[in-house]
């Protein structure tokens, strides 16, 4: 680990004692913060003199087993000290996450997609709506629990040139499994 990194875990320590939850070091620093302050913690990693972090990317981990459902995660860059911090934030199913979107903009389209992935609401977001899927599309194709096949069956009809959307229905008739080869000859099947 470089010296900066250390300097930058003790004074994130420092400002923020009852924020952060744990820090992790392996490539980059990840830190596991909690939900509550959020704006500020982020308003700090971006405008302080010392940080000057940028966000690079922003997304989602479905734990379905966990009672902290969900991960969202946050790759912030610093050119200054050419470092990556990851920012977690672990959250129920149901719970609600402040929108980071007034502190860096390029965080709306990840922002929308994350919520029309896997249906995690985030709150003071200038434009929630579904980004990657259809607007009538029913579910979170992302979540581990949705099915494989979807919920919809969508074609193209040519003649009423237009979409048609029809239920998915999914049956499975018995069947029989030959578990014979078939490079092997009648007679030596019979000899055996």
């Amino acid at each position: 680990m470089r010296k900066i990194e250390k300097y930058i875990i003790e004074y994130l320590l420092q400002i923020y004692p009852n924020i952060i939850k744990r820090i992790l070091l392996k490539k980059n620093i990840e830190i596991v913060i909690k939900k509550e302050n959020i704006l500020n913690f982020f308003n700090f990693l971006k405008k302080h003199t010392q940080n000057k972090y940028i966000l690079s990317d922003i997304t989602c981990i479905d734990y379905l087993k966990n009672r902290k459902r969900f991960q969202i995660i946050y790759n912030l860059l610093s050119l200054q000290h050419q470092n990556r911090l990851i920012i977690k934030i672990e959250i129920t199913e149901n719970e609600i996450i402040e929108s980071i979107c007034n502190i860096y903009t390029s965080a709306n389209w990840l922002e929308r997609e994350i919520w029309d992935l896997f249906g995690i609401y985030f709150s003071n977001h200038p434009d929630l709506r579904r980004i990657l899927t259809d607007y009538g599309f029913n579910g979170f194709c992302l979540r581990k629990d949705f099915p494989l096949s979807g919920f919809i069956e969508i074609n193209y009809d040519e003649k009423m040139k237009k979409l048609i959307y029809n239920k998915l229905e999914l049956s499975q008739e018995f069947r029989f499994f030959d578990f014979d080869s078939p490079w092997e000859s009648k007679k030596s099947k019979e000899n055996k």
